[in-house]
């Protein structure tokens, strides 16, 4: 059976209310959350063998998450412990990771602190088929960039799956570089690229045909994306797949929908609602669809319709992970 290694910062978010209720409780809703934590969740709520590496501080909190990832099944026999923090943030009830009024409180935690031969990843990779990670974890320092390449180049060494969120988080980026300077140069281990176009376009430097993207219509953002998509594998050889979503903020509403490249496009059905939950962790629920059918042979457009509706219920779902069975995802595809 294949095994997936998650590796990337464990995250706590603080959501405040918007009105500034909480102060008056005295209580401010907490989540466990990091991009490839909450890949991880997906996986092992849905049956798949999964671990994850991170490094977190060797303390009371620092137990008590991973005894709280290890109850959903997931491996962390992996986990390093170093350093003094666990990274934070602050978002508002309601809004997008994305958001300009999100507050990262994540300098200076052990993950960012993490450095080159402090993980043995001829061990940790035993038994390892596929390994995820996403550009959060190569933003947050120049030496967490370092151990991601360390880690994809025996990954690779391996003969491992490689996939890679471009998730870009502009405030992350603090340490003097920009993605463009990073992550190619890790980009050129992975198999699976997944992001959206102005990701590519920002961390990969792949172009965009404005006059495609000023037109704001779905059949013009299909057509970017397979341009996008080609000129990844071309410039990535590496590269066989390549994955973006498009979510549009409707007022309070979304509509979504995603893309799958091979050989050819594959296209998803798209999916519209009034009114959204909680947008974060929407997009590292969309990479657990894509390894989990992928990694159990099923075909493109099949595993993209999985992904895709997983994806899309974790939008009405309170924290960063989704409760969301295989069963539950399956009969809102038959629905859509």
């Amino acid at each position: 059976m294949s095994k997936t290694l998650c590796f990337g910062e464990l995250l706590l978010r603080f959501s405040p209310s918007a009105d500034g209720e909480w102060l008056q409780h005295n209580m401010m809703p907490a989540f466990v959350g990091g991009a490839e934590a909450n890949v991880a969740t997906a996986l092992a709520l849905w049956g798949q063998q999964v671990g994850y590496c991170t490094a977190l501080p060797d303390n009371f909190l620092s137990k008590q998450l991973a005894n709280y990832l290890s109850k959903k099944n997931i491996d962390t026999s992996a986990i390093h412990y170093s350093g003094s923090r666990v990274g934070l943030y602050y978002l508002q009830q309601g809004t997008d990771v994305k958001n300009s009024g999100v507050i990262f409180d994540r300098a200076g935690s052990s993950f960012a602190q993490l450095k080159k031969g402090m993980i043995n990843w001829d061990e940790v990779f035993e038994g390892i088929t596929w390994f995820h990670f996403s550009a959060i974890a190569a933003a947050l320092s120049q030496s967490a960039a370092e151990v991601c390449e360390e880690a994809l180049q025996a990954a690779s060494s391996k003969g491992i799956t490689i996939s890679v969120d471009l998730n870009y988080r502009n405030k992350l980026w603090q340490y003097g570089k920009q993605p463009i300077e990073v992550m190619p140069g890790l980009v050129k281990y992975c198999n699976l690229v997944m992001g959206n176009l102005w990701a590519a376009n920002v961390m990969l430097g792949i172009p965009l045909d404005e006059t495609l993207i000023k037109k704001d219509e779905q059949q013009s953002y299909l057509q970017q994306a397979t341009i996008t998509s080609k000129t990844i594998q071309q410039q990535f050889p590496n590269v066989n797949t390549v994955a973006n979503t498009f979510r549009f903020s409707i007022n309070e509403g979304i509509q979504y929908y995603t893309t799958l490249f091979t050989d050819k496009l594959f296209v998803s059905a798209k999916y519209t609602s009034d009114k959204v939950l909680d947008k974060v962790g929407s997009g590292d629920c969309f990479m657990g669809g894509l390894i989990y059918g992928l990694s159990n042979g099923h075909e493109a457009q099949q595993a993209l319709n999985f992904a895709t509706a997983a994806a899309y219920n974790k939008l009405f779902i309170k924290g960063d992970t989704t409760n969301q069975t295989v069963n539950q995802i399956t009969a809102t595809i038959k629905n859509v």
